[in-house]
């Protein structure tokens, strides 16, 4: 068992997943937006942490993985006859952002804690949408990206817990969980991955 896990203190609805899975063509290009941001995100943690070499090669994988995923879900869109879309706002990632502290090593915490979250979050929703679908190819792959996001779950507490105090970065995680959890109670179900 991976001890970096952790569960997310809210669950999403199962009708989020009955609306994604009704309305599929707005999701992928939602979804593609998703993977796309995910691996620079991962890039951005390369470029402003250089010298924490186990980060560096972890984001870099992660990044690879990530716009892998990108191509998959634009390759699902052309099938589909859908194009990709101009990037909106992410609600839910703005108010987590919010959330983080300032000072150089309050704010590295926050960011991989953050991102520990936002994997948690993605594979618990791509779950669902399997779940949701009929068997075949679609459901597939998102099993597959559910049990990748799993994975990713993991590492960013990981790494967390190798740069910290495994004790204070648990309590912030919490901390960061219980915030996380009133955000997307809030914010409304719609076909987006947050």
């Amino acid at each position: 068992m991976d001890t970096h896990k952790f569960k997310l203190m809210y669950n999403t609805p199962l009708s989020w997943a009955e609306g994604v899975v009704a309305a599929m063509d707005d999701f992928l290009p939602d979804h593609a937006a998703a993977e796309r941001k995910a691996s620079g995100m991962a890039m951005s943690m390369v470029a402003h942490y250089p010298d924490r070499p186990e980060l560096v090669m972890a984001m870099i994988d992660l990044a690879i993985e990530e716009l892998n995923h990108y191509r998959a879900v634009v390759k699902l869109m052309n099938e589909r006859g859908l194009c990709l879309l101009p990037d909106e706002k992410d609600p839910y990632v703005n108010r987590l952002r919010r959330a983080i502290r300032h000072g150089k090593e309050h704010y590295f915490m926050d960011r991989l804690l953050i991102g520990g979250i936002v994997e948690a979050r993605g594979a618990e929703r791509f779950g669902l949408v399997a779940d949701a679908l009929p068997a075949g190819k679609l459901q597939r792959f998102y099993r597959a990206i559910t049990q990748s996001e799993e994975e990713h779950q993991g590492l960013f507490i990981q790494l967390a817990e190798l740069y910290f105090d495994p004790v204070e970065t648990r309590s912030r995680l919490n901390e960061l969980l219980e915030l996380e959890a009133d955000i997307v109670r809030e914010l409304p179900l719609r076909p987006a991955l947050h």
